[in-house]
């Protein structure tokens, strides 16, 4: 079973217990940053799941009490040393803070023993220094006979087992290398002895020999030249022997097992894995992203003031008709907006009534004074009813191309819904997400200034491109007067984008349907939704998102080494299976595994991590074809779930998802929402046209009630 680096991550970090940053990556050897709180650590894709655990909880150890200090400066000791000393204490201080990590030390030590990573088969340990057997000791000694002799040695190690604190490391690792080094100069020295022994005894040959030997060198011509320099024979001759009795003592002693240790770590590390990518969302300047209510609504003034100027028209000639439907419309949702009303005063006074509290008032009770002999509560009481709460309502509305079919009839259910916050007084703003507002703005004297990008680039950042706008079409911020004038604009807006409307007027330079940034509208929620319940001192918050489809795919900002240039290139790319959204605040990370429009359910389950106290309300306006689809992907294709939601789907064309990232996802029906609730007929229509048109008049009604009361109650 493959190794979950998501999993992995989770526990470095539970066992961390701080907002410590991990990250998985194409590397040899795990690694702590002290500064930025990154731990990265190589994927170990050929590891157990208990070798895993084993690897991490060392790593975290490390991160957890490894100071970041330059020691080198007062002890000169080779850092091996100072890590056989190290992993010891980390290692005891981490089962002593976690006491289940002993069993996956314990296990997992002696899978390494058992697949030799210490490289020490069939050798003698007794031959090896002590600090490589302090190593073994410490790491393996429950499964190997790690020799240890008595007296100094055994004093050292117990030395290395008492450490508390990084100064005692230090300490235990001088003494430690001390004796490594002073037991490696009395071998060498015992080793030269033998060698210069071996030597002197093979001069000594016997005289006849050597007067052979005499005559033959006379034979010989001359081993020096004129100026005394010995030939090549005599250098190599002496080349192969020391040359410095104490040089061998310059030569440091080593840690044979740390490094056989590393390098069979290496070969856990998977070499066809791809390269996790680490990525973070931008903090997007609003003011380079919103585009003001105001501004939206005097280019609507000036682009059809100008217009009726050019046709010698009146408004009511050009705009009569959709003005009139826009009128008749907001006649006919009243009952709904009352419905809506008094269900909200419903559940908020009950809500109220259940966080009631009673208490005594300190005033006797008369009408109690009677039974003063069986009863001890003879005072008064007063119930208190909790204060309600503050709410407010944020909508995100899909402004692209594929809602022009259903644009007019979302923007009625939207309607509704702003209604119902002016009579219950409840502040609201709406955005509409956009790829099609000007990026060139001209300022008093005409010139052109281009939108640039709402943060500043850098590599690791998910990529929002300077052509993504939210506009505030409506805010509850304007009187009444002006809010119902705004809405006919997006009324008449919504009309003239739908592609079977006939409109007599243009739709202004900027404000039609566009492609579907909804990716890169939730990441600007980060900065909106802190700073709507900001300025109006809200408590509760609802994010109502009305869209038709799935997001356009979105990138992240990549720094490569073009052969060309100099410099490094800060490019894009996009999101692959193999990244992660990491966030800082919060401290987790998120897997892109997943299909791409998954995405958006990760930036959903990000948005409700760092906003507890609000909710996310889907609306998804469906065709037919799309319903099926759809429901599978939450509710998979049998069972129970889809069964449920397959059949309030094909009853009342609405259903109710629990599990995507919003905290309620209703689907509704594009067919359903185009029809009139209200019942009407011909004065000429037979009884089965009657009965046809009290049906679905029920029928849509019933609809808009059930998911409008879901709504309610959220809210509420």
């Amino acid at each position: 079973m493959p190794v979950s680096h998501e999993i992995k991550s989770q526990l470095a970090k539970l066992l961390a217990t701080e907002d410590l940053v991990v990250e998985h990556k194409k590397v040899e050897t795990a690694c702590f940053n002290v500064h930025t709180r990154v731990l990265t650590l190589p994927m170990w894709e050929k590891a157990s799941n208990t070798v895993y655990d084993l690897l991490v909880g060392h790593e975290v150890g490390h991160a957890l009490y490894t100071p970041d200090e330059d020691w080198t400066q007062e002890y000169k000791i080779p850092p091996q040393f100072v890590n056989v000393v190290e992993d010891a204490r980390i290692e005891k201080l981490m089962k002593r803070r976690y006491p289940g990590l002993a069993k996956t030390f314990f296990n997992g030590y002696k899978e390494l023993a058992d697949d030799d990573f210490f490289q020490i088969k069939d050798d003698n340990l007794e031959t090896y220094n002590l600090a490589d057997r302090a190593n073994l000791w410490f790491k393996i000694g429950n499964y190997t006979q790690v020799p240890i002799e008595r007296g100094e040695e055994i004093d050292i190690i117990n030395q290395i087992a008492e450490t508390e604190t990084f100064a005692d490391v230090l300490i235990a690792a001088e003494a430690l290398y001390k004796y490594c080094k002073h037991k490696q100069e009395e071998e060498t020295k015992i080793s030269l002895d033998n060698l210069e022994s071996q030597q002197s005894g093979a001069n000594q040959q016997p005289a006849s020999d050597f007067s052979d030997q005499q005559e033959g060198e006379n034979d010989q011509p001359e081993s020096e030249g004129s100026d005394g320099a010995p030939s090549s024979e005599t250098s190599q001759q002496q080349q192969q022997q020391p040359t410095n009795q104490g040089g061998e003592k310059n030569e440091e002693p080593e840690v044979k097992t740390m490094e056989s240790l590393e390098e069979a770590l290496k070969n856990l590390v998977g070499n066809d894995v791809y390269e996790n990518v680490y990525l973070e969302l931008p903090k997007l300047d609003l003011n380079k992203v919103i585009v003001p209510n105001q501004e939206i609504h005097a280019r609507c003034k000036e682009e059809w003031d100008g217009y009726l100027e050019k046709l010698v028209s009146s408004y009511g000639e050009v705009f009569g008709e959709v003005d009139k439907q826009f009128v008749e419309f907001k006649r006919s949702a009243q009952k709904e907006v009352n419905y809506l009303v008094k269900e909200f005063e419903c559940r908020k006074a009950a809500d109220s009534y259940a966080r009631a509290s009673t208490a005594r008032t300190g005033v006797l009770d008369c009408s109690k004074l009677h039974t003063y002999k069986y009863n001890e509560d003879l005072f008064k009481k007063v119930t208190t009813l909790a204060d309600g709460k503050n709410h407010g309502l944020v909508f995100v509305l899909d402004w692209s191309g594929s809602m022009c079919d259903v644009m007019t009839d979302t923007v009625k259910q939207l309607f509704n819904l702003i209604w119902f916050c002016k009579k219950v007084a409840i502040p609201f703003e709406v955005y509409a997400f956009t790829t099609d507002y000007p990026l060139v703005k001209y300022d008093a004297e005409g010139k052109a200034n281009l939108r640039e990008l709402a943060y500043e680039r850098k590599d690791g950042l998910v990529h929002v491109g300077e052509w993504f706008s939210m506009m505030n079409l409506l805010t509850s911020k304007v009187n009444g007067k002006t809010l119902e004038e705004q809405m006919k604009n997006i009324f008449r807006l919504a009309y003239a984008n739908h592609r079977n409307h006939y409109s007599r007027y243009s739709i202004p330079l900027g404000l039609s349907l566009s492609g579907t940034p909804l990716n890169e509208a939730l990441i600007s929620l980060h900065q909106i939704l802190p700073k709507f319940q900001k300025e109006n001192k809200l408590q509760k918050v609802q994010c109502v998102v009305l869209t038709d489809g799935e997001a356009c795919m979105i990138k992240y900002h990549r720094e490569v080494k073009r052969h060309w240039e100099d410099g490094p290139y800060l490019g894009t790319a996009g999101i692959g299976q193999n990244a992660f959204i990491r966030d800082r605040k919060t401290g987790n990370t998120y897997s892109c595994n997943g299909d791409w429009w998954e995405f958006t359910d990760l930036l959903l389950r990000n948005l409700r991590d760092n906003f507890s106290d609000i909710n996310f309300i889907g609306i998804r306006v469906l065709e037919g074809r799309d319903a099926g689809n759809f429901i599978r992907r939450y509710c998979g294709w049998y069972g129970l779930e889809h069964e449920k939601v397959m059949g309030s789907w094909r009853k009342e064309k609405s259903f109710t998802i629990k599990n995507s990232g919003y905290h309620a996802y209703f689907g509704l029906s594009a067919t359903a929402l185009a029809q009139n609730s209200e019942f009407e007929v011909a004065e000429d229509a037979t009884k089965t046209q009657i009965k046809s048109a009290f049906a679905k008049s029920l029928k849509s009604k019933k609809m808009n009630k059930r998911i409008l009361g879901e709504f309610v109650e959220l809210v509420a």
